[in-house]
């Protein structure tokens, strides 16, 4: 007998949330197959089986566990000519005769807004889930798995984060000039996103507080810089990862940004690229916008806001930060120099 326990999936949250479960309760399923969904505070994770074998559920949807949790035992080989698909779909009530799986939020939604079988099979998936069929009819009455998610990062930052804001108004003249002579030479997209990427990682050596991250009464300092930075294309807040950005050109800066907007357009983000920042980046730059106020993130001290230039030139950059690790008078010193080496930066090798 195999069991398929809650792996560690991020090191910012102490546990997860059963959301549901893709295969039926008494399932023949593979190795590797996605049996279950787990969400965490940054993504939804499909966890696979460890072994073939029939799949005996140990916990519910809705249930919060813990890494190392048993979810399920894995009991015997799988029937010879039979497939987990065919097995599954033979096993779960109410899945179209020849048709794709439907998970039991999948249903209970398809009920609740009648949605016809055809409407589901033309949706070509092998399973459909609830949020599927969320994207079918555009539904807005209940918050997107993605946004969930957040609104849970939002309240516990506000519960537990005593944070603090600064304003720094600051010329961006260079900094443009700087995105524009690196895309042509990179032959990628270099914007603010990339620019502050690079020059906030590149204060981490000075400021290895601003990149810590608290726990009890200690300031773990991390390594490197891992500098998140939040993409919204309409499918929910992501906020993707940059991982020890000082070391990346601004070239691969470029190239892991433009991969994470592709995978927040389809949702397809893999853990990793969402775990481990200690540092967030939030993105303003919507016209008109002049300022903002992010939340710092769990697990983070610090959330820079940056927005556009209001007359072309100007930009107010603002940073948000946990008043328990950063004082005002720290903060003030890191946001000059982050405006002096916008200001200062020149167009180099990269």
């Amino acid at each position: 007998m195999a069991e398929l326990r809650v792996p560690k999936l991020n090191a910012n949250d102490a546990e997860y949330l059963v959301v549901e479960w893709l295969v039926p309760d008494g399932a023949e399923v593979a190795a590797g197959d996605a049996v279950v969904l787990v969400e965490t505070s940054k993504a939804a994770e499909e966890l696979p089986a460890g072994a073939s074998g029939v799949l005996r559920q140990a916990v519910p949807p809705g249930v919060w566990c813990r890494p190392d949790d048993v979810l399920a035992a894995i009991t015997g080989p799988s029937a010879p000519g039979d497939t987990p698909s065919t097995a599954s779909r033979t096993a779960e009530p109410g899945a179209p005769d020849g048709g794709p799986l439907l998970t039991a939020p999948a249903r209970a939604f398809m009920d609740e807004h009648g949605i016809g079988l055809e409407q589901v099979r033309a949706l070509g998936l092998e399973v459909v889930r609830r949020a599927d069929l969320e994207r079918l009819v555009g539904a807005g009455q209940d918050l997107s798995r993605v946004q969930r998610a957040v609104a849970r990062a939002v309240e516990l930052s506000h519960r537990t984060i005593p944070a603090a804001y600064l304003v720094v108004r600051m010329d961006l003249t260079r900094a443009l000039a700087y995105a524009a002579a690196a895309t042509k030479h990179v032959r990628r997209p270099v914007g603010l996103a990339e620019v502050f990427v690079h020059l906030v990682a590149g204060l981490h050596a000075d400021f290895p507080l601003f990149f810590a991250r608290l726990e009890g009464t200690r300031a773990l300092l991390p390594a490197a810089p891992d500098i998140g930075v939040t993409v919204d294309v309409g499918e929910g807040l992501f906020v993707p990862v940059v991982h020890d950005a000082a070391r990346r050109s601004v070239k691969d800066i470029a190239t892991t940004l433009m991969k994470h907007r592709m995978s927040a357009a389809t949702g397809e983000f893999r853990e990793a690229d969402l775990a481990g920042a200690n540092f967030v980046v939030t993105l303003h730059t919507d016209g008109g916008v002049v300022m903002a106020i992010p939340f710092v993130f769990p697990g983070t001290a610090c959330a820079l806001a940056v927005t556009a230039p209001y007359d072309g030139v100007h930009a107010d950059i603002g940073l948000a930060y946990d008043h328990r690790l950063i004082n005002g008078r720290d903060a003030a010193r890191f946001m000059s120099a982050l405006k002096t080496a916008a200001e200062r930066l020149d167009w180099g090798p990269v």
